[in-house]
Protein backbone atom coordinates (compact mmCIF):
# COMPACT_ATOMS: atom_id res chain seq x y z
CA UNK A 1 0.00 0.00 0.00
CA UNK A 2 2.71 2.72 0.81
CA UNK A 3 5.50 0.36 -1.15
CA UNK A 4 5.99 2.60 -4.24
CA UNK A 5 6.07 -0.86 -6.25
CA UNK A 6 6.27 0.79 -9.83
CA UNK A 7 9.38 2.38 -8.83
CA UNK A 8 10.73 -0.80 -7.26
CA UNK A 9 10.11 -2.67 -10.46
CA UNK A 10 11.52 -0.21 -12.98
CA UNK A 11 15.05 -0.56 -10.97
CA UNK A 12 14.33 -4.08 -11.78
CA UNK A 13 14.25 -3.69 -14.87
CA UNK A 14 17.53 -1.88 -15.17
CA UNK A 15 19.34 -4.74 -13.56
CA UNK A 16 18.29 -6.82 -17.07
CA UNK A 17 20.15 -4.23 -19.80
CA UNK A 18 22.50 -5.11 -21.76
CA UNK A 19 26.31 -3.95 -22.87
CA UNK A 20 26.41 -4.04 -26.60
CA UNK A 21 29.84 -4.41 -28.20
CA UNK A 22 29.92 -2.14 -31.23
CA UNK A 23 31.63 -2.70 -34.48
CA UNK A 24 34.95 -1.13 -35.16
CA UNK A 25 36.07 0.20 -38.80
CA UNK A 26 39.55 0.36 -40.22
CA UNK A 27 41.00 3.37 -42.17
CA UNK A 28 39.96 1.96 -45.13
CA UNK A 29 36.65 1.88 -43.97
CA UNK A 30 35.91 -1.83 -43.82
CA UNK A 31 33.67 -3.03 -41.28
CA UNK A 32 35.97 -5.09 -38.56
CA UNK A 33 32.86 -7.94 -37.69
CA UNK A 34 35.36 -8.40 -34.47
CA UNK A 35 33.34 -9.70 -30.94
CA UNK A 36 29.65 -9.21 -32.62
CA UNK A 37 29.29 -13.00 -32.16
CA UNK A 38 30.31 -13.77 -28.88
CA UNK A 39 28.35 -10.63 -27.99
CA UNK A 40 25.24 -12.50 -29.50
CA UNK A 41 26.02 -15.38 -27.50
CA UNK A 42 26.82 -14.16 -24.50
CA UNK A 43 23.78 -11.89 -24.32
CA UNK A 44 21.81 -15.39 -25.04
CA UNK A 45 23.58 -17.25 -21.88
CA UNK A 46 22.99 -13.67 -20.22
CA UNK A 47 18.65 -13.64 -20.85
CA UNK A 48 18.90 -17.72 -19.83
CA UNK A 49 20.53 -16.89 -16.15
CA UNK A 50 17.82 -14.37 -15.90
CA UNK A 51 15.21 -17.05 -16.37
CA UNK A 52 16.64 -18.54 -13.06
CA UNK A 53 14.22 -18.12 -9.94
CA UNK A 54 17.49 -17.61 -7.84
CA UNK A 55 18.50 -14.41 -10.36
CA UNK A 56 15.69 -13.35 -10.62
CA UNK A 57 14.98 -13.26 -6.52
CA UNK A 58 18.55 -11.66 -6.71
CA UNK A 59 18.17 -8.71 -9.01
CA UNK A 60 14.93 -7.84 -7.54
CA UNK A 61 16.06 -8.06 -3.57
CA UNK A 62 18.80 -5.74 -4.91
CA UNK A 63 16.06 -3.72 -6.14
CA UNK A 64 14.20 -3.05 -3.24
CA UNK A 65 16.96 -2.62 -1.25
CA UNK A 66 17.62 0.98 -3.31
CA UNK A 67 14.63 1.96 -2.97
CA UNK A 68 11.91 1.26 -0.68
CA UNK A 69 11.26 2.91 2.18
CA UNK A 70 13.27 5.46 1.24
CA UNK A 71 11.86 9.15 1.70
CA UNK A 72 14.03 12.58 1.33
CA UNK A 73 13.53 13.53 5.05
CA UNK A 74 16.15 16.36 4.34
CA UNK A 75 12.94 18.36 3.64
CA UNK A 76 12.17 18.48 7.20
CA UNK A 77 15.10 19.29 8.77
CA UNK A 78 17.17 21.18 6.28
CA UNK A 79 16.84 25.30 7.39
CA UNK A 80 15.01 26.18 4.48
CA UNK A 81 11.84 27.01 2.40
CA UNK A 82 11.17 23.96 -0.11
CA UNK A 83 8.63 24.15 -3.15
CA UNK A 84 8.08 20.24 -4.74
CA UNK A 85 6.01 20.54 -8.21
CA UNK A 86 3.99 16.96 -7.38
CA UNK A 87 1.45 18.60 -10.09
CA UNK A 88 1.59 21.27 -12.80
CA UNK A 89 -1.52 19.99 -15.07
CA UNK A 90 -5.20 20.59 -15.19
CA UNK A 91 -7.90 19.26 -15.69
CA UNK A 92 -7.22 17.64 -19.24
CA UNK A 93 -5.46 14.42 -20.00
CA UNK A 94 -1.57 14.83 -20.00
CA UNK A 95 0.68 12.35 -20.15
CA UNK A 96 3.63 14.51 -18.06
CA UNK A 97 1.67 16.15 -15.66
CA UNK A 98 -0.35 15.47 -12.55
CA UNK A 99 -2.99 17.58 -11.30
CA UNK A 100 -2.63 20.38 -8.83
CA UNK A 101 -0.44 19.11 -6.28
CA UNK A 102 2.12 21.16 -4.81
CA UNK A 103 4.31 20.57 -1.77
CA UNK A 104 5.91 23.06 0.79
CA UNK A 105 8.41 22.18 3.71
CA UNK A 106 9.17 24.65 6.09
CA UNK A 107 10.43 24.34 9.76
CA UNK A 108 9.83 20.62 9.95
CA UNK A 109 6.49 21.12 8.56
CA UNK A 110 5.17 19.55 5.15
CA UNK A 111 1.83 21.37 3.60
CA UNK A 112 0.50 20.60 0.33
CA UNK A 113 -1.02 23.17 -1.82
CA UNK A 114 -4.24 21.63 -3.57
CA UNK A 115 -4.42 17.94 -3.72
CA UNK A 116 -5.80 16.65 -7.54
CA UNK A 117 -6.33 13.14 -9.41
CA UNK A 118 -2.84 11.23 -8.59
CA UNK A 119 -1.12 13.49 -6.29
CA UNK A 120 -0.28 10.58 -3.85
CA UNK A 121 1.08 8.58 -6.68
CA UNK A 122 3.24 11.76 -7.33
CA UNK A 123 4.30 11.61 -4.09
CA UNK A 124 5.54 8.81 -3.81
CA UNK A 125 7.47 8.57 -7.06
CA UNK A 126 9.57 11.94 -5.34
CA UNK A 127 10.24 9.90 -2.32
CA UNK A 128 7.96 12.76 -0.41
CA UNK A 129 7.76 12.32 3.61
CA UNK A 130 3.61 11.90 3.57
CA UNK A 131 4.00 10.69 6.67
CA UNK A 132 4.74 14.00 8.43
CA UNK A 133 2.27 15.81 6.50
CA UNK A 134 0.84 19.16 8.38
CA UNK A 135 -2.23 19.92 6.41
CA UNK A 136 -3.52 20.19 2.64
CA UNK A 137 -4.21 23.88 1.55
CA UNK A 138 -7.30 24.15 -0.99
CA UNK A 139 -7.49 26.77 -3.37
CA UNK A 140 -11.00 25.77 -4.13
CA UNK A 141 -13.20 23.00 -4.99
CA UNK A 142 -12.45 22.07 -8.54
CA UNK A 143 -12.28 18.09 -8.92
CA UNK A 144 -8.89 18.57 -10.44
CA UNK A 145 -7.66 20.32 -7.05
CA UNK A 146 -9.71 17.66 -4.39
CA UNK A 147 -10.12 14.13 -6.27
CA UNK A 148 -6.45 13.07 -4.48
CA UNK A 149 -7.76 13.80 -0.70
CA UNK A 150 -8.94 10.26 -0.28
CA UNK A 151 -5.52 8.79 -1.01
CA UNK A 152 -3.15 11.26 0.63
CA UNK A 153 -5.24 10.74 3.59
CA UNK A 154 -4.76 6.62 3.20
CA UNK A 155 -1.23 6.52 2.23
CA UNK A 156 0.06 9.25 5.02
CA UNK A 157 -1.94 7.41 7.33
CA UNK A 158 -0.61 4.15 6.30
CA UNK A 159 3.07 6.34 6.98
CA UNK A 160 2.42 7.30 10.10
CA UNK A 161 0.05 10.57 10.84
CA UNK A 162 -2.23 9.50 13.85
CA UNK A 163 -3.59 12.49 13.93
CA UNK A 164 -7.24 13.92 11.48
CA UNK A 165 -5.43 15.67 8.16
CA UNK A 166 -6.05 18.96 8.29
CA UNK A 167 -7.87 20.15 5.46
CA UNK A 168 -7.74 24.20 4.99
CA UNK A 169 -9.79 26.36 2.52
CA UNK A 170 -12.95 28.61 1.71
CA UNK A 171 -16.32 27.73 3.05
CA UNK A 172 -17.57 24.63 1.63
CA UNK A 173 -14.41 22.64 2.78
CA UNK A 174 -16.51 20.89 5.66
CA UNK A 175 -18.64 19.74 2.57
CA UNK A 176 -16.39 18.47 0.47
CA UNK A 177 -14.36 16.12 3.46
CA UNK A 178 -18.09 14.84 5.02
CA UNK A 179 -18.78 13.97 1.68
CA UNK A 180 -15.06 12.01 1.51
CA UNK A 181 -15.58 10.76 4.55
CA UNK A 182 -18.37 9.04 3.80
CA UNK A 183 -17.62 7.44 0.94
CA UNK A 184 -14.63 5.87 2.37
CA UNK A 185 -16.18 4.99 5.52
CA UNK A 186 -15.90 1.66 4.89
CA UNK A 187 -12.99 1.57 3.31
CA UNK A 188 -11.41 2.97 6.97
CA UNK A 189 -12.74 0.54 8.95
CA UNK A 190 -11.73 -2.46 7.06
CA UNK A 191 -8.25 -0.90 7.32
CA UNK A 192 -8.10 -0.69 11.42
CA UNK A 193 -9.41 -4.40 11.18
CA UNK A 194 -6.90 -5.89 9.16
CA UNK A 195 -4.01 -4.11 10.53
CA UNK A 196 -4.98 -3.35 13.97
CA UNK A 197 -5.87 0.07 15.56
CA UNK A 198 -1.89 0.95 16.75
CA UNK A 199 -0.98 0.91 13.43
CA UNK A 200 -3.92 1.98 11.78
CA UNK A 201 -6.08 3.99 14.20
CA UNK A 202 -9.33 5.47 13.02
CA UNK A 203 -8.08 8.59 14.39
CA UNK A 204 -5.65 8.77 11.21
CA UNK A 205 -8.93 7.99 8.42
CA UNK A 206 -10.14 11.25 9.98
CA UNK A 207 -10.46 14.77 8.41
CA UNK A 208 -9.95 18.03 10.43
CA UNK A 209 -11.62 20.87 7.78
CA UNK A 210 -10.83 24.16 8.50
CA UNK A 211 -12.85 26.49 6.76
CA UNK A 212 -10.95 30.23 6.31
CA UNK A 213 -13.35 33.14 6.01
CA UNK A 214 -12.42 35.72 3.83
CA UNK A 215 -15.48 38.47 3.85
CA UNK A 216 -14.43 40.22 0.14
CA UNK A 217 -11.33 40.67 -1.83
CA UNK A 218 -9.72 43.26 0.32
CA UNK A 219 -9.02 40.82 3.60
CA UNK A 220 -6.98 38.21 4.42
CA UNK A 221 -6.53 36.05 6.59
CA UNK A 222 -3.40 33.98 8.18
CA UNK A 223 -3.88 30.50 8.90
CA UNK A 224 -0.92 29.83 10.82
CA UNK A 225 2.00 31.75 12.85
CA UNK A 226 4.66 29.86 14.45
CA UNK A 227 8.41 29.41 14.53
CA UNK A 228 8.88 31.47 11.78
CA UNK A 229 6.45 29.91 9.43
CA UNK A 230 3.56 32.06 8.56
CA UNK A 231 0.77 31.24 5.79
CA UNK A 232 -1.72 34.14 4.34
CA UNK A 233 -4.97 33.26 2.72
CA UNK A 234 -6.36 35.78 0.24
CA UNK A 235 -8.99 36.10 -2.43
CA UNK A 236 -8.67 35.81 -6.09
CA UNK A 237 -10.80 35.45 -9.25
CA UNK A 238 -11.95 32.58 -10.43
CA UNK A 239 -16.05 32.90 -10.83
CA UNK A 240 -18.82 31.50 -10.80
CA UNK A 241 -16.20 29.66 -8.71
CA UNK A 242 -16.48 31.55 -5.59
CA UNK A 243 -14.52 31.86 -3.22
CA UNK A 244 -11.26 30.67 -4.44
CA UNK A 245 -7.78 31.70 -2.53
CA UNK A 246 -4.53 32.22 -3.09
CA UNK A 247 -1.94 31.49 -0.23
CA UNK A 248 1.34 33.27 0.96
CA UNK A 249 4.05 31.36 2.44
CA UNK A 250 7.03 33.00 4.71
CA UNK A 251 9.02 30.71 6.07
CA UNK A 252 11.86 33.41 8.14
CA UNK A 253 13.38 35.62 5.00
CA UNK A 254 11.88 33.37 2.15
CA UNK A 255 8.57 33.82 0.22
CA UNK A 256 6.44 32.15 -2.00
CA UNK A 257 3.23 33.21 -3.59
CA UNK A 258 0.71 30.66 -5.05
CA UNK A 259 -2.39 32.14 -7.49
CA UNK A 260 -4.22 29.37 -7.42
CA UNK A 261 -7.12 29.77 -10.32
CA UNK A 262 -7.76 33.02 -11.62
CA UNK A 263 -7.93 36.06 -13.72
CA UNK A 264 -5.02 38.22 -13.63
CA UNK A 265 -5.98 39.64 -10.14
CA UNK A 266 -4.50 42.46 -8.15
CA UNK A 267 -3.91 40.26 -4.67
CA UNK A 268 -2.28 38.37 -6.43
CA UNK A 269 -0.06 40.99 -7.18
CA UNK A 270 -0.52 42.52 -3.84
CA UNK A 271 0.09 39.45 -1.76
CA UNK A 272 2.83 38.23 -3.93
CA UNK A 273 5.23 41.50 -3.57
CA UNK A 274 8.87 41.28 -3.29
CA UNK A 275 8.04 37.06 -3.11
CA UNK A 276 10.99 35.33 -3.88
CA UNK A 277 9.13 32.73 -5.90
CA UNK A 278 5.48 33.56 -7.79
CA UNK A 279 3.72 30.19 -8.70
CA UNK A 280 0.88 31.19 -11.17
CA UNK A 281 -1.38 29.11 -13.40
CA UNK A 282 -1.78 29.96 -16.63
CA UNK A 283 -3.46 29.15 -19.42
CA UNK A 284 -2.44 29.64 -23.50
CA UNK A 285 -5.52 31.64 -25.02
CA UNK A 286 -4.42 31.09 -28.60
CA UNK A 287 -3.83 27.62 -28.08
CA UNK A 288 -6.49 26.74 -26.20
CA UNK A 289 -8.94 28.36 -29.36
CA UNK A 290 -7.38 26.64 -32.28
CA UNK A 291 -7.98 23.39 -30.16
CA UNK A 292 -11.30 24.12 -29.92
CA UNK A 293 -11.71 25.11 -33.23
CA UNK A 294 -10.32 21.46 -34.27
CA UNK A 295 -12.39 19.36 -32.50
CA UNK A 296 -15.56 21.46 -32.83
CA UNK A 297 -17.15 19.51 -35.77
CA UNK A 298 -16.83 16.37 -33.56
CA UNK A 299 -17.37 17.23 -30.13
CA UNK A 300 -19.41 20.62 -30.13
CA UNK A 301 -20.13 20.60 -26.60
CA UNK A 302 -16.43 20.05 -25.75
CA UNK A 303 -15.30 22.92 -27.57
CA UNK A 304 -17.67 24.92 -25.75
CA UNK A 305 -16.30 23.88 -22.64
CA UNK A 306 -12.88 24.45 -23.78
CA UNK A 307 -13.93 27.86 -25.24
CA UNK A 308 -15.47 28.73 -21.72
CA UNK A 309 -12.31 28.60 -19.77
CA UNK A 310 -11.13 31.27 -21.24
CA UNK A 311 -12.74 33.30 -19.24
CA UNK A 312 -11.84 32.61 -15.81
CA UNK A 313 -8.02 31.73 -16.32
CA UNK A 314 -4.43 33.75 -16.51
CA UNK A 315 -2.40 33.91 -19.51
CA UNK A 316 1.38 33.22 -19.87
CA UNK A 317 2.29 37.15 -20.42
CA UNK A 318 -0.75 38.02 -17.69
CA UNK A 319 1.36 36.04 -15.21
CA UNK A 320 4.04 37.63 -16.18
CA UNK A 321 3.00 40.94 -16.03
CA UNK A 322 1.77 40.21 -12.50
CA UNK A 323 4.94 38.80 -11.37
CA UNK A 324 6.34 42.15 -12.60
CA UNK A 325 3.91 44.39 -11.14
CA UNK A 326 4.97 42.27 -7.76
CA UNK A 327 8.39 42.29 -7.86
CA UNK A 328 9.02 38.73 -7.75
CA UNK A 329 12.12 37.14 -8.31
CA UNK A 330 11.47 33.68 -10.23
CA UNK A 331 7.96 33.43 -12.22
CA UNK A 332 6.91 29.37 -12.16
CA UNK A 333 3.94 28.56 -14.37
CA UNK A 334 1.56 25.95 -12.74
CA UNK A 335 -1.85 24.31 -13.64
CA UNK A 336 -0.52 24.49 -17.45
CA UNK A 337 -2.86 24.82 -20.35
CA UNK A 338 -3.26 23.43 -22.54
CA UNK A 339 -0.45 20.03 -22.37
CA UNK A 340 2.86 20.85 -23.90
CA UNK A 341 3.98 17.97 -25.39
CA UNK A 342 7.65 19.32 -27.13
CA UNK A 343 9.73 22.07 -27.47
CA UNK A 344 7.70 23.70 -30.36
CA UNK A 345 4.43 23.59 -27.76
CA UNK A 346 6.50 25.08 -25.01
CA UNK A 347 7.48 28.04 -27.27
CA UNK A 348 4.10 28.94 -28.47
CA UNK A 349 2.94 29.07 -24.66
CA UNK A 350 5.32 31.44 -24.19
CA UNK A 351 4.51 33.56 -27.13
CA UNK A 352 4.89 37.46 -26.49
CA UNK A 353 6.55 36.26 -22.31
CA UNK A 354 9.67 37.09 -23.27
CA UNK A 355 8.79 41.12 -24.31
CA UNK A 356 7.12 41.18 -20.98
CA UNK A 357 9.92 39.60 -18.45
CA UNK A 358 13.04 38.66 -20.41
CA UNK A 359 14.54 36.83 -17.85
CA UNK A 360 13.39 34.43 -14.29
CA UNK A 361 10.63 32.65 -15.88
CA UNK A 362 10.16 28.89 -16.04
CA UNK A 363 7.38 26.22 -17.02
CA UNK A 364 7.14 24.39 -14.02
CA UNK A 365 7.00 20.23 -14.56
CA UNK A 366 6.38 17.61 -12.42
CA UNK A 367 8.81 17.04 -10.33
CA UNK A 368 10.69 20.69 -9.93
CA UNK A 369 12.36 21.03 -6.92
CA UNK A 370 13.08 24.37 -5.77
CA UNK A 371 15.41 25.09 -2.42
CA UNK A 372 15.13 28.56 -0.81
CA UNK A 373 17.74 28.58 2.16
CA UNK A 374 17.37 31.25 4.64
CA UNK A 375 19.36 34.12 5.07
CA UNK A 376 20.09 34.13 1.01
CA UNK A 377 18.69 35.00 -1.60
CA UNK A 378 19.47 31.87 -3.89
CA UNK A 379 16.90 29.86 -5.48
CA UNK A 380 18.89 26.56 -6.49
CA UNK A 381 16.61 24.23 -8.74
CA UNK A 382 16.78 20.81 -9.91
CA UNK A 383 14.79 18.11 -11.64
CA UNK A 384 13.88 15.20 -9.94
Amino acid sequence: MALDAGFILKEYEFEFKFMFIGVGMTKRGKVVVGVLGVAVLLAGALYGALQVPAVQDALFTRAVEARAGHVRTELLEDDALHIVFCGTGSPLPDAERGQACIGVFAGGRFFLIDAGGGAAEKIAALQMPIGALSGVLLTHFHSDHIAGLPNIVLQSWAQGRHEPLKVYGPAGVKQVTDGFSAAYALDSVYRTAHHGAEIMPPSGARYAPEPVPLLNDFSEAVVLEEDGLKITAFRVGHAPVDPAYGYRIDYKDRSVVFSGDTVKHPNVVRHGKDADVMVHEALAPHMVETLARGIEPRLPDTAQILRDTLTYHTSPVEAAEAANEAGAGLLVYSHVVPPLPNALARSIFLRGVSEVRPANVKIGRDGLYLKLPVNSSDIQESQW
